[in-house]
């Protein structure tokens, strides 16, 4: 057990240590508690490849084509988690012997295993998040354009209407004007009729 003499001396030296100063010193210190990056905020660890993975980002942005925020973000998070997943399974070997290919690390090998399988169900969650949202707004599309497609029709059937009303008053105005054309011209027959027979009278 320590003295309190010894005591008092470590809380002396903890007052003289305060860290690094400098950026580069924090950036550094940042990562010593970086073991496998599987965890927390994501980042391309300097072992690995900054422009592989933006490659693999701009895979997916092709495939998927994100058209809003929301959409942009589950890509981004597919990529992301397909990543680390790969991650995961690249630090597999360190658990093995390299001669035997006997276990070395059974909990670290355990823990790899369990981020493969944790990364994976998240990729698919964004996946299947995605393809909802774009169902639901695909389904949100149909909907408006089967009520444009109702409306467009009830405006065809309003038009046809409209015509059928206007043709068959144009029917009814020609109807009149040909019973006022047989009536103007039986008035002409009588007319000359009682014409001729006045004439006849006058002759006797």
């Amino acid at each position: 057990m320590s003295t309190e003499s010894q005591i008092q001396a470590n809380r002396e030296n903890a007052k003289l240590s305060c860290g690094p100063k400098s950026e580069i010193g924090k950036a550094v210190s940042a990562l010593n508690n970086t073991r496998h990056g599987l965890t927390g905020a994501f980042r391309v660890l300097p072992s690995e490849s900054q422009s592989d993975f933006d490659a693999l980002l701009a895979a997916f942005r092709e495939e998927h084509q994100p058209e809003t925020l929301t959409e942009t973000t589950l890509v981004e998070a597919m990529a992301q988690h397909h990543w680390l997943r790969r991650r995961a399974l690249a630090l597999e070997p360190s658990c093995y012997d390299p001669e035997t290919g006997a276990i070395t690390d059974e909990k670290q090998l355990a823990l790899y295993l369990r981020y493969q399988t944790t990364h994976e169900r998240a990729f698919h969650k964004a996946l299947n998040d995605l393809l909802k949202l774009r169902a639901a707004k695909r389904k949100e599309q149909i909907g408006f354009e089967s009520q444009k497609r109702r409306q467009e029709e009830h405006a065809r059937k309003q038009e046809q209407h409209q015509m059928k009303k206007e043709r068959h008053k144009w029917e009814i105005i020609l109807a009149e004007v040909k019973v006022e054309g047989q009536q103007l011209r039986d008035l002409n027959r009588d007319m000359a009729e009682s014409e001729r027979l006045w004439r006849l009278q006058e002759q006797k």
